[in-house]
C-alpha cells in the first residue's frame, strides 16, 4: 500500500505551499506528490493522469480539499467514484475527515453517509462559485452604468512624439535622449515607438 498526494493550483500565480505543507504533515513522500498548475475545468492534466495510472487497489490518495479533484459538481463526483469504486483506492480529505474512506466508513451505512456528504459539499462548492461569478458580473455591470471604465488607460503622447520617433528610427538620436526630451519614461517611450512602427508596417501592407 502506498500513500500519494495530489496538489492543484489554478494558475501559475497561485502559491502551492499550503498544500505542500499539508502533505508533509501527513507524511507523504516527496516522490509520491503530484502537482498540476492549471485550471481544473477538465481532467486533461499531465500529472493527474500520471497519478491515476500509478494508483492501484489498496493505495490511499491524499488531497487538501475535494475541489482539488475538479471545478464542478459532476466532475468531482465522477473522479471520486472512479478512484474509490473502479480503482479501489481510498481517499483522505485533509480539510474534511468525515469524507475519508480509509478508516472511518468501512460499513455500508458509513459509506452511504460519506457519499451523501460528498454530494452535498460538491454541490455547495459549485453553487458558491456560480454565485461569486454572478456577483462579479453584476458589480461590473453596475460600475459600467455609473460611468466607470475598466482596463489600463494609455498615457497621452506628447505633441512632438512623432518627430522624436522619426529621429530615433533614423538613428539620429538615442532612445534615452529622445525619451528625456519628451519627458517620458524610457521604457514607455520605447514601447510606444514599437507600437508606432507596427502601425506603420500594417498601413504599408494595405
Amino acid at each position: 500500500m502506498e500513500y500519494y498526494g495530489y496538489i492543484r493550483v489554478s494558475t501559475r500565480e497561485q502559491n502551492p505551499d499550503r498544500q505542500f505543507i499539508a502533505m508533509q504533515e501527513n507524511q507523504i513522500q516527496k516522490k509520491n506528490i503530484y502537482m498540476d498548475t492549471m485550471s481544473g475545468q477538465d481532467f486533461s492534466r499531465l500529472q493527474y493522469l500520471k497519478l491515476i495510472k500509478k494508483l492501484k487497489k489498496g493505495d490511499v490518495l491524499v488531497i487538501k480539499s475535494i475541489d482539488r479533484l475538479g471545478r464542478n459538481y459532476r466532475e468531482i463526483l465522477e473522479q471520486w467514484q472512479m478512484i474509490t469504486k473502479r480503482i479501489g483506492v481510498d481517499i483522505q480529505v485533509i480539510d474534511m475527515p468525515l469524507l475519508n474512506t480509509n478508516y472511518s466508513h468501512k460499513d455500508l451505512t458509513g459509506v452511504f453517509i460519506s457519499d451523501l456528504v460528498l454530494q452535498i459539499l460538491a454541490y455547495v462548492a459549485e453553487t458558491e462559485r456560480a454565485f461569486i461569478k454572478q456577483r462579479q458580473a453584476e458589480g461590473i455591470a453596475a460600475a459600467k452604468r455609473n460611468g466607470i471604465k475598466f482596463g489600463c488607460r494609455k498615457q497621452e503622447l506628447p505633441d512632438d512624439f512623432i518627430i522624436y520617433y522619426k529621429m530615433w528610427d533614423e538613428g539620429k538620436i538615442s532612445l534615452r535622449k529622445a525619451a528625456k526630451a519628451l519627458q517620458m519614461n524610457y521604457s514607455t517611450f520605447y514601447r510606444r515607438c514599437k507600437e508606432q512602427k507596427k502601425t506603420e508596417e500594417n498601413c504599408s501592407k494595405m
